[in-house]
């Protein structure tokens, strides 16, 4: 492609090449199971099958803080699920997430077996079934749901907007860069006016929200993500950095941010998780 090229779209679309750019390879139009393969099962009731991707950070880091409080029911075994290697369109991952995302969760401490995908849906489930960092009066919750599906709706914009043309596209082209850049700085201003008078998002009070928004914009204002600290500004918002150092030195956290992780620094990976000696 040329930056002095205009794309005119055909009248039908039609999926005849890769498009180019980092995940080409593993992308399609369509669903379902490229190939025959069980999910593996491990001893315990929680069956994670994930990617320590910000995506599925969110859920380790939860399960992590509630083994950290002593609630044995949310030990789990994890399974990596290597995306660029197609894992998410096996026969058993399809069956436990139809839309071949990680991460995915069954609880087989149910009659069926419960499957939950969609990493918000995942942390529900299981502060629901603790008890914990999901409020129980109703405003509370309803505030704490709502920074959420916030996180849930707004990702999409960082992730797959600003992250793959910034990041990962074939080719840079400056018309996308600047729409989500604007888009995520918004963001970021959203999230440091919140922070400015209280710890937490929903207020003195840790919660599931805040766990999953870490994930993504807390690693962004660390500069973990795209290496686009320097070009989005992210020291101006201080709010938010406070916030996701505060997070970031939590033990839970750091063992959570481990669990299925396949690069970097070797000391920090850890492939698969079946028992807590697994991260120390």
């Amino acid at each position: 492609m040329s930056n002095n090229t205009e794309y005119t779209p055909p009248k039908v679309w039609t999926w005849d090449s890769e498009s180019g750019g980092k995940f080409a390879s593993i992308n399609r139009p369509v669903a379902g199971a490229t190939h025959d393969k069980p999910s593996p099962v491990g001893e315990h009731p929680l069956q994670l099958y994930s990617l320590a991707t910000p995506n599925g950070v969110k859920v380790t880091i939860l399960l992590e803080e509630l083994l950290a409080l002593g609630k044995t029911e949310a030990e789990y075994d994890a399974w990596l699920i290597d995306i660029t290697e197609g894992d998410q369109f096996s026969s058993g991952f399809v069956d436990i997430n139809p839309n071949s995302k990680i991460p995915a969760l069954s609880d087989h401490s149910t009659t069926p077996v419960t499957k939950i995908f969609e990493s918000g849906a995942i942390m529900v489930y299981l502060a629901e079934k603790s008890g914990v960092f999901l409020p129980k009066d109703p405003s509370a919750k309803a505030e704490c749901l709502s920074w959420l599906f916030w996180q849930m709706g707004s990702a999409p914009f960082l992730g797959g907007g600003f992250g793959h043309f910034y990041a990962y596209a074939p080719e840079k082209y400056e018309y996308p860069i600047n729409r989500y850049a604007m888009e995520v700085k918004r963001q970021l201003d959203v999230l440091n006016r919140q922070l400015e008078n209280q710890q937490f998002l929903c207020g003195n009070d840790y919660t599931i929200a805040d766990m999953a928004v870490y994930s993504w914009y807390g690693a962004l204002v660390e500069g973990k993500l795209y290496e686009a600290a320097e070009f989005l500004d992210v020291v101006s918002y201080s709010h938010v950095a406070r916030w996701a150092k505060e997070i970031h030195d939590r033990p839970a956290v750091m063992r959570g941010k481990r669990v299925n992780k396949a690069w970097g620094p070797e000391e920090l990976q850890l492939h698969e998780r079946h028992n807590a000696a697994d991260l120390d």
